[in-house]
């Protein structure tokens, strides 16, 4: 006999690192089950990262097939599952023949940087060469991180991209725009849409109309004709015309970012949350105004929860590396072999001991915005340890934080007394606790860390039409955390934040125009991502260090 478990929601969740399939409860917001795969990126040059959208789109059926297969062992009716939401890692850039389907390029991800070259000749068209010129409209400063800026590039450099674009064949979108295309029929009807707070990081969108500016496509030259309608985050977009849910409605899409923020249901004005993934992004929501940030921040769409509904803008900060710097650890020096060895050797010392590590590899974001910036790992001394280095990886995830917290606090003018978080680098206690002590304010960490795909399940559930999951708060169902304290003192606090200062001042400017743009440097051959290492005899207590793994 089945096992009904009342509405059950799916959620694509397509990150930078990997694709899940995540079934939800609509009831409970409990998570019944999931399947999970990794994504491969490619590195053809020094700062080009790449993935396959094919390989995308394969992950993602994938991951459905084995979830659903998953349900029907727990003896749950797949006819349960109502509708799909889909949430995406954000700006990555893909670009397809819409006669063939085929992709005429490999993605390019959000946190490539080979477009250094084009962000100087865009703002050199700028008076006084003004990198924020576009911020009025776009809420977006004119760097390597935005679609736009990708999108330009490959009308510049690839030829099969011009030749699609004068033929009238090709169409341009971010993962969910992609995705969608693909699962509502393709070459046979696809839907070429993309929801608000995906457009709102492209560049084209303006901020107050919610639609493609003209000026702003004028600006980067490139054609409407291109881009796919612009939607809420939760409506009927289209259905899936295969696979194991075939038929069922498409109804909710989300920014990655913006999907964690509803997960955590910060729909107050005031509230925020900071989601540690490949990189780590903190969102405070500004209610139904957009605010300028003054700081360096972005102003960009929260959610737009139906046609009807109010959009809601948010404040942002974003960090390139903090997973990702875990990552380097394991798979660039090999100090680890998995993950959580890096939680272990962190917690076998009691700090840093004066090591701090910057972990640029594709410049710095917020609130710098810093594109030739490069890692540094400051401060070695003979003691240093990979225990050491460690533990200042994942400080360094925090002493970003605060940065991005000190500049939404200039700006809202109301600063937080609590953080919530989420993503998975939150499973480290320990990196909570240092991220609590050097914030000085509480960090609430959900005991259900997949808020991100949650909020694109609720987004889905609650469309018009579908409407199986309440977002009214007193429906909401609360969801029990964890509360890490600070327990060092301001003093303490703050005089590390002043050294993790000087740190940051010596990564600045490190890479030249042909490093960011082209190949790499002898320098950068020899040491793996444009990595410098100060202090007292560095290099030979780095090789120590490695010689010791």
């Amino acid at each position: 006999m089945s096992k009904s478990r009342g509405p059950l929601v799916g959620a694509i969740d397509q990150g930078t690192s990997s694709t899940r399939f995540l079934i939800f409860s609509s009831k409970t917001a409990e998570l019944v089950t999931y399947h999970q795969t990794e994504i491969q990126q490619y590195l053809p040059r020094e700062g080009w990262v790449e993935e396959d959208p094919l390989e995308i789109l394969e992950s993602v059926q994938t991951c459905m097939t084995t979830a659903v297969d998953n349900l029907k062992r727990l003896d749950i009716p797949v006819s349960d599952i109502k509708c799909i939401g889909i949430t995406n890692q954000r700006e990555t850039t893909i670009v397809w023949d819409k006669t063939t389907g085929e992709p005429l390029y490999n993605a390019i991800v959000w946190l490539d940087l080979r477009t250094a070259s084009t962000v100087d000749s865009l703002v050199g068209k700028t008076p006084q060469r003004n990198k924020d010129y576009l911020r009025p409209k776009c809420g977006l400063p004119i760097t390597t991180y935005f679609s736009a800026v990708k999108l330009r590039w490959l009308l510049d450099h690839s030829e099969k991209v011009k030749v699609a674009v004068k033929e009238g064949r090709c169409l341009f979108g971010t993962v969910d725009a992609w995705l969608l295309w693909k699962m509502t029929g393709g070459t046979n009807g696809g839907k070429h849409y993309t929801d608000v707070t995906n457009a709102s990081r492209t560049m084209l969108m303006s901020l107050h109309t919610l639609e493609w500016d003209d000026d702003l496509c004028r600006f980067f030259d490139i054609p409407k004709e291109i881009l796919p309608e612009i939607h809420s985050s939760s409506e009927i977009y289209g259905h899936a015309v295969d696979g194991p849910l075939k038929g069922l409605p498409i109804s909710g899409i989300l920014g990655d970012q913006q999907a964690a923020l509803v997960g955590q249901t910060c729909f107050q004005l005031g509230q925020a949350k900071n989601t540690y993934g490949t990189g780590c992004f903190l969102l405070y929501n500004t209610g139904t105004s957009p605010v300028e940030s003054k700081t360096g921040l972005l102003t960009t769409v929260a959610y737009k929860l139906g046609k009807s509904k109010p959009v809601v803008y948010a404040l942002e900060g974003s960090i390139a590396i903090a997973g990702a710097c875990v990552r380097w650890l394991r798979d660039n020096l090999g100090i680890v072999k998995t993950s959580p060895e890096v939680d272990e050797l962190a917690a076998r010392v009691d700090s840093t001991h004066g090591c701090y590590f910057v972990p640029a590899f594709s410049g710095l974001f917020c609130p710098y915005w810093q594109s030739d910036a490069r890692g540094v790992i400051c401060g070695l001394s003979q003691f240093t340890s990979k225990e050491h280095i460690c533990r200042a990886a994942l400080e360094a995830v925090c002493f970003q934080t605060r940065e991005i917290l000190e500049a939404m606090d200039k700006d809202s003018g109301i600063p937080l007394s609590s953080l919530q978080v989420d993503g998975g680098m939150t499973v480290s206690s320990i990196c909570m606790q240092l991220q609590a002590d050097i914030l000085g304010i509480k960090v609430v960490r959900p005991s259900m860390p997949e808020t991100t795909a949650l909020g694109a399940a609720m987004a889905a559930g609650a469309a018009e039409d579908i409407q199986i999951w309440s977002l009214d708060p007193s429906d909401l169902t609360t969801i029990t955390t964890d509360v890490f304290e600070p327990s060092v003192s301001k003093q303490d606090r703050d005089k590390r934040f002043f050294r993790w200062k000087i740190a940051v001042d010596k990564s600045m400017h490190w890479a030249t125009d042909e490093q960011q743009t082209a190949g790499t440097s002898c320098m950068h051959r020899a040491i793996p991502g444009g990595l410098y290492f100060f202090g007292s005899f560095g290099l030979m207590i780095l090789a120590e260090i490695l010689g010791n793994r």
